[in-house]
């Protein structure tokens, strides 16, 4: 978050600079210009603006499109896990017990993972290692069970379910790596700071500085980046996902 919060002081701060330029660069040539000056400027200002505005829309819109499938991956995560367990029933009596707790274990450390994850990455990658070793040492013992059953209808339910489960970890690590390309970010900083320069080249023709439109120009394009950052990262800044990781635990608590 700390990032965040240095790349968006340093848009802000850049915004003002830009907007500074722009304005004293208009205010040299304010002596020397006419009234047919201003010819064709505007459609060129109108053109920048208007593309920085269609890039914050397309960046932000993916962002909450995004935040909002990584939230869908925690209910179908949290589906495959009940699912899977409920179906441990079908299984040998002998062969629940031990089953029941390596998915007590398994939930742990999954949610371990995403509770350590923004704040100590060592941590969760430990809890990571921990859920892919419980992944196969539950594998290895429901095909074993399923074996001593010999039922087909019980190891395609039983097997499939544990399919389920393990494939949605990999879907969901996928999630949180799906950015756009940092050039994309590098573009919008690039528009912002450009659109600045011409909306101070434009406010100098009054020859008087307006300060309060000037900070909360400044203001509201790094905030809109930075809520483009925010949701883009939901683990890390004041929008959060983790909020929804609760249906995980309470699925923890109902596995007796």
């Amino acid at each position: 978050m700390i990032t965040f919060l240095l790349i968006v002081l340093a848009l802000f701060v850049g915004v003002l600079v830009s907007l500074e330029v722009g304005w004293r660069l208009r205010t040299r040539k304010l002596a020397t210009e006419t009234e047919h000056s201003e010819a064709g400027l505007s459609a060129l200002d109108g053109a920048v603006f208007g593309l920085m505005g269609l890039l914050i829309a397309f960046t932000f819109s993916g962002a909450a499109s995004r935040f909002e499938a990584r939230r869908g991956l925690i209910v179908q995560e949290t589906n495959a896990i009940g699912t899977a367990y409920l179906r441990v029933d079908l299984l040998p009596a002998a062969a629940q017990p031990a089953l029941r707790e390596d998915f007590r274990n398994y939930v742990d450390a999954r949610i371990e993972f995403y509770k350590k994850l923004a704040d100590d990455p060592a941590a969760a990658k430990a809890a990571l290692a921990r859920a892919v070793g419980l992944q196969g040492k539950i594998w290895s013992e429901a095909v074993a069970a399923c074996a001593s059953l010999s039922s087909n209808a019980v190891t395609s339910l039983v097997i499939s379910s544990l399919n389920e489960m393990i494939d949605i970890t990999t879907t969901r690590a996928m999630a949180m790596e799906t950015h756009p390309p940092v050039v994309i970010y590098l573009a919008l900083g690039v528009l912002v700071l450009a659109s600045a320069l011409l909306a101070g080249y434009g406010m100098a023709k009054s020859r008087k500085r307006e300060w309060t439109h000037t900070l909360v120009y400044a203001f509201v394009l790094a905030f809109a980046v930075y809520l483009i950052l925010d949701i883009e990262y939901p683990r890390i800044g004041l929008v959060r996902i983790d909020r929804a990781d609760h249906i995980l635990v309470e699925q923890r608590e109902s596995m007796k």
